[in-house]
């Protein structure tokens, strides 16, 4: 029971977390005015790292239908799209990451996670978009798959790639020091040089530019 309530208030937290994220992500200019990069995903795949890939599903769908009913104007199919979109990169990342804990497995994970989205989300926009956008069929999304869908997600999975090496590590420090995680039996002692940022701050920064270049800002 100890446990149980651990990972109700760990999984409660990052869900607070994961929404903040979301409305923090409305600022960001939308691509082709309805593509939107939302950066939610860092809670929710941080989540199913600490907790497993079925707290990162049900995050998923926790945070979705809290937007469905509070800032979504895309009702329900938003709502599935979002669920899935979501679901898909922070479950296959968490998944991948709890089979080994280790740094490789990590990257492993975020990368393959970043493809799964991509892929799902590129069918999912060929057969869902027409439903939800007035006067859109599929034969006016189909140009659009390999040079807008394609890139946006594949771009969105690697910045919430990026975002969560970087705060991994001091995120799931501070659930520590909170006693809401328990320290794994497999846990390594800190050290002053994580690769792991390295290679988020280069993601980032190659990320940036071309986020930038999406939204029209350069």
């Amino acid at each position: 029971m100890k446990i149980s309530t651990r990972k109700l208030t760990s999984a409660s937290m990052l869900c607070a977390a994961a929404y903040l994220l979301m409305l923090i992500s409305k600022i960001i200019p939308q691509v082709y005015g309805f593509l939107q990069f939302d950066v939610k995903d860092v809670a929710i795949t941080i989540g199913g790292f600490v907790l497993g890939p079925v707290y990162a599903v049900i995050i998923s769908l926790v945070v979705g239908f809290l937007e469905f009913l509070s800032v979504s104007d895309t009702g329900i199919i938003g709502l599935i799209m979002n669920f899935v979109s979501t679901a898909s990169y922070c479950a296959t990342a968490s998944l991948i990451y709890n089979r080994k804990r280790t740094l490789n497995s990590a990257i492993a994970g975020l990368c393959v996670a970043t493809l799964v989205l991509t892929g799902v989300m590129v069918l999912w926009n060929y057969y869902i978009t027409p439903l939800y956008m007035v006067g859109t069929t599929r034969e006016m999304i189909a140009p659009m798959l390999a040079t807008v869908f394609l890139p946006f997600n594949l771009v969105k999975g690697l910045l919430n790639t990026a975002i969560i090496l970087i705060t991994y590590r001091p995120i799931v420090g501070g659930l520590r020091r909170a006693k809401l995680v328990e320290m794994s039996a497999s846990a390594q002692p800190k050290k002053k040089f994580s690769p792991a940022i390295v290679i988020g701050v280069a993601l980032l920064l190659i990320c940036i530019p071309v986020i930038l270049a999406m939204i029209g800002l350069v």
